[in-house]
């Protein structure tokens, strides 16, 4: 693989780990001198936690895509870098080798330049997972520009918000997308965002049914545009703090946050997870299910695994259509030996019995892996035992938008894999609980909020525009430690077990939801007085939504105003974000300063109808009592 940092021995893992935490700038200097650097780097790191003006490789010049392809031709410029699986079963799979890669990176980078794009302008991305999709991501990078992709299944109101945030100059999406037996129309949705984007110059528009004919002004196709242009661009040398990308989040407020992600970092970050949790080898097939308009596909379906030198696999489709055998079919005819997905498509398809798994030869699999949320015991065990056969090691990977790469993880084959236990940190990563106090919990085993104690080179910089924002959200809570908003379990062997956000965020399905986002788009409807969003244990996403809403009228038809609810939660924020159970209510549980209590709201929603601890202190207590009947 080219990297001689890799993880070989759990006595390694020790060694490794004591170096990252004695002398941080020693280990990840060693990481980095690994890659491709126009000019090194003038020291590996400064700045601090408590300062917020902690830097990586400052004075480093190199290009992302230099590290991701060029300097993979030499060798193996003919091996597969992306095999594209479509979600049509039936149409043939597109492999693309790393010089095919860098062949249309650099035409679809002349493309951006075509419409006015340059160093630093930023390009929106808002597309299905088809192959323009990560070229598009590459070609920003490969000319200096900021990607920010969106999630296809986003509303045009959370499209449109997001364009406007990070004031995107173009937009690049497809006519539609296609995600099982569905049909999503995608360029109809950005043209409602576009009615009120006005930063956006230009659109470039994928053409994935061939049936659509028409273009507003100002939008062209991408093939016509390509035709233009060559394959030869040269890559913009980029300062290692330079942005990479801009990559929303949901959180405990309404507005997302546009997480900036600089290049150097990590892209160190990135290769050096990707390489030693998964164990990758040359010759692997690294399949993350994931969609890129997410953190994991951006570190371990894209930057990961082409760093790496490693084959990727995209697919467009669902793990259900046509049938509950599709992932495990793919398994086995791409003969993928590393395969990434989350507890939420896990429990679905175990719902499906074992028939659709043991149909298919899955002796190519040497290494299962979960990410998004925590799994659950008994998903786990149906993972390791019928997929894996009892033989691959699973790694059950904690991280986040904000970090960049895996944080907290088994690494596969090398240190032990414990159910339902994300386990050990990895290299350079301090965590630490703290206690309700502000204090670190030194006994071995304990229970608290989930801190790290040291910065790593994956870490998001800021938050775009809001520099303030970033240092509240993460930095002020705890003075000198980053927060994650997770709470966390360690036991007496050093293992961490995260038991969920203790944030106003819910996630569901492996997709973090802000409950004030879903709160302000319910008090949109004129019926809605007041609303407070929890989240509740759900069988297959791990968590669901429910809303407890106050009605301004309660003579009216009170089905259709939850269909209605649900209507217009997906129109302003999407899919994603409907809530499952709608309760109408006359009042929510106040503390005397106006604060609602969720966490009463949350045990109601979960059935627990009892063990709310003193209520007296609200200003309504009675009105816990009436929400239980």
């Amino acid at each position: 693989m080219g990297l001689t940092m890799k993880i070989s021995s759990k006595e390694d893992y020790s060694i490794k780990y004591s170096m990252a935490a004695d002398n941080p700038e020693l280990y990840w200097a060693k990481v980095a001198e690994l890659f491709k650097w126009d000019k090194k780097w003038d020291r590996v790191s400064s700045g601090s936690l408590s300062d917020h003006n902690f830097k990586w490789f400052e004075g480093g010049k190199l290009n992302i895509t230099n590290n991701c392809i060029d300097r993979h031709l030499k060798t193996k410029g003919d091996e597969i870098a992306v095999v594209w699986v479509p979600n049509n079963p039936s149409e043939p799979d597109v492999k693309i080798s790393f010089r095919e890669l860098h062949a249309r990176v650099c035409r679809f980078a002349n493309v951006l330049k075509s419409r006015g794009v340059a160093k630093g302008d930023r390009v929106c991305f808002y597309m299905g997972m088809v192959p323009e999709l990560l070229v598009g991501v590459l070609a920003c990078a490969r000319i200096g520009a900021v990607h920010s992709v969106v999630f296809g299944g986003f509303s045009a109101n959370s499209l449109a918000n997001r364009i406007k945030d990070c004031e995107a100059k173009v937009l690049v999406t497809c006519d539609i997308s296609n995600r099982g037996d569905k049909v999503i129309p995608l360029l109809d949705i950005a043209n409602d965002a576009l009615t009120s984007s006005a930063t956006i110059s230009s659109t470039i528009v994928v053409q994935v049914n061939k049936e659509t004919k028409t273009l507003q002004e100002n939008q062209a196709w991408l093939h016509d545009l390509e035709k233009l242009v060559t394959a030869e661009c040269p890559y913009e040398v980029m300062d290692a703090e330079d942005p990479l990308f801009i990559l929303y989040t949901s959180g405990s407020t309404g507005k997302p946050k546009g997480l900036v992600h600089t290049t150097a970092g990590y892209m160190v970050y990135a290769a050096h997870t990707f390489e030693n949790v998964f164990q990758i080898e040359s010759g692997d097939v690294h399949w993350c299910s994931a969609d890129i308009g997410w953190i994991t596909g951006h570190s371990y379906i894209t930057y990961g695994p082409l760093l790496n030198g490693s084959t990727t696999v995209m697919f467009e489709g669902v793990p259900t259509w046509p049938d509950a055998g599709r992932f495990w079919e793919i398994c086995e005819r791409l003969k993928v030996t590393h395969f990434y997905t989350a507890p939420t498509a896990i429990r679905a398809l175990e719902c499906f019995g074992e028939a659709y798994v043991s149909k298919y030869d899955l002796s190519c699999l040497k290494v299962l892996g979960t990410v998004g949320e925590p799994i659950n015991e008994q998903a786990w065990n149906w993972y390791h035992q019928v997929v894996g056969k009892s033989k691959c090691p699973i790694v059950d990977t904690w991280w986040q938008t904000e970090t960049g790469g895996i944080m907290i993880s088994a690494i596969a084959g090398i240190t032990p894999s414990v159910p339902t236990f994300a386990t050990k940190p990895l290299p350079g990563v301090c965590p630490v609980l703290m206690n309700d106090d502000g204090e670190e919990i030194e006994t071995r085993d304990g229970e608290g909020k989930l801190c790290i104690k040291r910065p790593w080179p994956g870490m998001a910089r800021t938050i775009f525009g809001d520099d303030d924002r970033y240092k509240d959200t993460y930095l002020r809570a705890y003075p000198g430690y980053y927060f994650t908003g997770d709470g966390a379990k360690r036991d007496q062997s050093g293992n961490y077990r995260i038991t969920g956000r203790v944030d106003d965020v819910i996630i569901v399905s492996g997709h973090n939801i802000g409950t004030a986002e879903v709160e302000d788009a319910i008090g949109v409807h004129d019926n809605v007085v007041e609303s407070a969003v929890v989240g509740y244990p759900h069988d297959i996403k791990g968590n669901a939504i429910k809303a407890y809403i106050i009605v301004k009228d309660s003579s009216r038809e009170m089905q259709n105003f939850r269909e209605e609810i649900i209507d217009v939660v997906a129109e302003l924020l999407g899919p994603i974000a409907k809530p499952d159970a709608i309760q109408i209510v006359e009042g929510l549980p106040k503390t005397r300063s106006g604060k609602i209590m969720r966490r009463i709201l949350r045990k109601i929603a979960a059935g627990e109808l009892d063990g709310f601890g003193d209520t007296t202190t609200l200003l309504n207590p009675e009105i816990v009592d009436k929400i239980k009947d």
